[in-house]
Order: C-alpha cells, then structure tokens, then sequence
C-alpha cells in the first residue's frame, strides 16, 4: 500500500502571531514540499518498510499529479548560539540519547542547474536532547547531564542523486523556541577521518514539524521528563508560518505508534 505523508506544508493559515523581528530571510529555493517523498524515491520506502509502515512510490514531476515538485523560495535562518564547528561524518548522530527514531531524507539540489541534484554537499545537522539541551552546551535548558559535545550532532555527504540519509532523535524543546532542528549545506569540503575540513557555506536554515504529531511526542516519555515550557510553532520567533519554505518536513510513520518514530523528508535547493 503506497505511504501518505503525515504532514507537509501544514495550515498556511496560521501565520505567527506576536512574533519578534524574525531573522529570517528567503534567499534559496526548495524544491517540491508535500511530495518530496516521491523525490527521495527508494531512500523513504527503505526507511519506511524497516519501519513496518508501507513504502513509496512515485516519481516527482513539476506541475503534475500528486507528487508535486514546485520551485518555490526557501527561508533561510540564523544558525543560533549552539553552532559548533568540525561536526562527525556519520549516519546516526543521536548517539545513546533517549527518544523517538527521527529518520531524515533530505534532497539537496542546485537552483543554477535547473534545480540537478547536488553530488559531493555535505549536510550538517544539529538539535537538543529529549531534555532540551544541546551538546557543548548543557546546562542552558536547567538539566545536568554529562556532556561529550558531540550527541545530536553529525554530518552525512549527498550521493550522486543530492540525497543524505541522517538518522537520530526527535527533538525535546527548549524555553522561547519552537521544536526545531538546525542545518548546514557545504560544498567543497574535505573529509578526515571522521570529520571534515575547508568548503563553503551555502545554506544556513532550520526544521520544523507538524505541530499536532509534535504534541503528541512532548507528551509522552521520556520527553515528559523536560518540564520547562514550550513554544508553539505559530509563536516561534524564527518559523514564520510559510510550510514547506520555510523548512516544514513531511513526515511519515515508521510504525502504529509515536514511539516507533517517523521520517522526515525536505528537498532543499542552495546556489551552489
């Protein structure tokens, strides 16, 4: 049976409300949104059928069916105070982190190409523990815990079809901040053993997820451990209500249950 995305572009009618000045600006261009699931091809059935939750088919067409593939431009954000640099190379950045399985497939192309993908990026994530706090910087959310600098941290290289597989955990909340996950586009880099060094930055911006599916994570264990308050995306001073633009993943269940986890796909386009 062909898997439906969870959520895409979300409700575009509730924009922000109260918001501070954003620093966002729309300076990159995405391709697709809801369908990017049909752009990353086997990449998500893989993950999915591990999962227990079916599989996709389909091929990303521009302006037809339902795997829509449509250019539209692509916030770009502030990297925050947690950025670190030197990230691991590695598919599975959570580490020993408790949480649910959160299993990227992101899809990097080049706008000055046609929107080709994009072989040789690499794409850099990091985000906070079930408790809200970030490696290298634990103590910020009021939880002590052991700090190696590196758990929710990692970096993975686009393959010849601009795709990067990264898996790790959903993500807990911090005070002031919608839950979100932090990315990086670089081109040119080169790899060490276990890192890499050089490249240009080509794209700085931040993940979002389905508000509902998100509530439904916070509120069970071991994310209930984290009492500090949480911000919804519609009051988020950085996501600024655009859907897929403004980096909204679509996401797909690994299983019956939250708790088996999800997959979460976005197609991103930098001026490489």
């Amino acid at each position: 049976m062909p898997m439906t995305p969870i959520s895409s572009q979300g409700p575009r009618s509730h924009g922000p409300k109260h918001k501070a000045p954003s620093p966002v600006s729309r300076r990159r261009v995405l391709l697709g949104g809801a369908a990017v699931a049909a752009a990353g091809g086997l990449g998500v059935a893989g993950m999915a059928s591990a999962g227990g939750a079916g599989s996709a088919t389909g091929t990303a067409t521009a302006g037809t069916g339902g795997a829509r593939a449509v250019c539209s431009l692509l916030a770009q954000a502030t990297e925050g105070p947690y950025a670190l640099p030197g990230a691991l190379v590695r598919s599975d950045i959570a580490e020993d982190k408790p949480g649910f399985p959160l299993r990227f497939l992101l899809t990097v192309v080049d706008q000055n190409a046609g929107c080709a993908p994009l072989a040789d990026a690499l794409v850099e994530l990091w985000h906070c523990d079930h408790l809200g706090e970030y490696s290298g910087f634990v103590g910020g959310n009021g939880h002590e815990e052991a700090d190696n600098g590196t758990f929710c941290r990692g970096a993975g290289m686009t393959d010849e079809n601009g795709q990067v597989e990264l898996t790790t955990i959903w993500p807990g909340h911090y005070r002031g901040r919608a839950v979100h996950v932090h990315l990086r586009v670089h081109t040119d880099v080169t790899l060490t053993e276990d890192s890499y060094t050089g490249g240009e930055l080509v794209h700085t911006g931040q993940l979002f997820f389905d508000p509902q599916i998100n509530a439904q994570v916070q509120a069970a264990a071991p994310y209930t451990e984290n009492t500090t308050p949480e911000t919804d995306l519609d009051e988020d001073s950085v996501y600024d209500g655009g859907g897929a633009a403004s980096g909204l993943v679509t996401l797909f269940a690994l299983g019956e249950s939250v708790t088996d986890g999800y997959a979460a796909t976005l197609t991103l386009g930098v001026d490489a």
